[in-house]
C-alpha cells in the first residue's frame, strides 16, 4: 500500500457496472448534503424562548442564533435583573465569536470527507456528527449556570428558588410560563448529523473491500 493510498484510501476502479459506481456515489452525496445543511444553519436560528405572564399576553419572546440573540432581549433582561439573573449578553461569549468558524470548519471537513477511502473520513466527519449534541449540552450549562448563580442583593431574590429554564418544552418561574423550543437551524443540523451517519455506514459498505483487497494483495 502506497504512501498515498494509506492516507486517503484505495482509488476507485474504472472498470466498474452503473450499479457498482452508484455504491460510491451514495456516501459522496450524503456527506455533501450533511456539510452543506450545516453551513446553511449559519444564517438561520437554533433555539427560542417565549416567556408567558399576565402583564405580557402576547408574551416576550427570544431567538438564538448561532452568534447573537435577538428579540425581546432588552424586556426579558429588565425581569431577570429583579431576581438576580445576569444578562443574557454575558453567556456563551466565547462560543459565540467562534462560532461561525467553526461551523465553516467542521462542515469544509465533513465535505473533504467525501475524497477520502478509508477509515480516516469517520474522523473528519465526526465533529458534525457530534455537534448537535454539543451545542445543546453547552445550551444547557448557560441555562443552568444562570439559573442557579441568582444575585442574591436583586429586589426579588428571596422570592424565586434557583431553577433551571428548559432546553426544550415549558416551565415554570413563579408566575411566569417560559416555552422553548428547537429552531430551524439546530433541526438542519440534527440532520446533518443523521446524513452522515447514513453517508459512514455507505461509505464502510463500498470501500472497506478495497482496503482488505489491497491488504490481501500485499501479503
Amino acid at each position: 500500500m502506497t504512501f498515498k493510498e494509506k492516507i486517503i484510501g484505495p482509488r476507485i476502479p474504472d472498470d466498474l457496472s452503473q450499479e457498482e459506481k452508484e455504491k460510491f456515489l451514495r456516501p459522496t452525496f450524503l456527506l455533501a448534503i450533511a456539510g452543506f445543511c450545516l453551513l446553511i444553519s449559519i444564517f438561520l436560528p437554533y433555539w427560542s424562548l417565549t416567556l408567558h405572564a399576565p402583564q405580557y399576553p402576547d408574551g416576550l419572546k427570544i431567538v438564538a442564533y448561532l452568534n447573537q440573540v435577538t428579540g425581546d432581549v432588552h424586556e426579558i433582561d429588565e425581569l431577570n435583573h429583579y431576581i438576580g439573573m445576569r444578562k443574557m449578553e454575558d453567556a456563551a461569549q466565547l462560543e459565540r465569536s467562534l462560532s461561525i468558524v467553526m461551523i465553516i470548519v467542521i462542515s469544509l471537513l465533513t465535505i473533504s470527507a467525501i475524497f477520502i477511502h478509508n477509515q480516516w473520513a469517520a474522523l473528519l466527519s465526526l465533529p458534525a456528527l457530534v455537534y448537535p449534541l454539543v451545542f445543546l449540552g453547552d445550551l444547557y450549562f448557560w441555562l443552568w449556570n444562570f439559573g442557579t448563580h441568582l444575585d442574591p442583593k436583586a429586589p426579588l431574590s428571596t422570592s424565586v428558588k434557583p431553577f433551571v429554564p428548559p432546553v426544550l418544552g415549558t416551565g415554570h418561574v413563579g408566575q411566569f410560563k417560559t416555552v422553548a423550543t428547537w429552531d430551524v437551524g439546530l433541526w438542519l443540523a440534527i440532520l446533518a448529523s443523521i446524513l452522515i451517519a447514513l453517508g459512514l455506514y455507505y461509505h464502510r459498505k463500498a470501500y472497506k473491500p478495497l482496503v482488505e483487497r489491497i491488504k490481501i494483495n500485499q501479503n
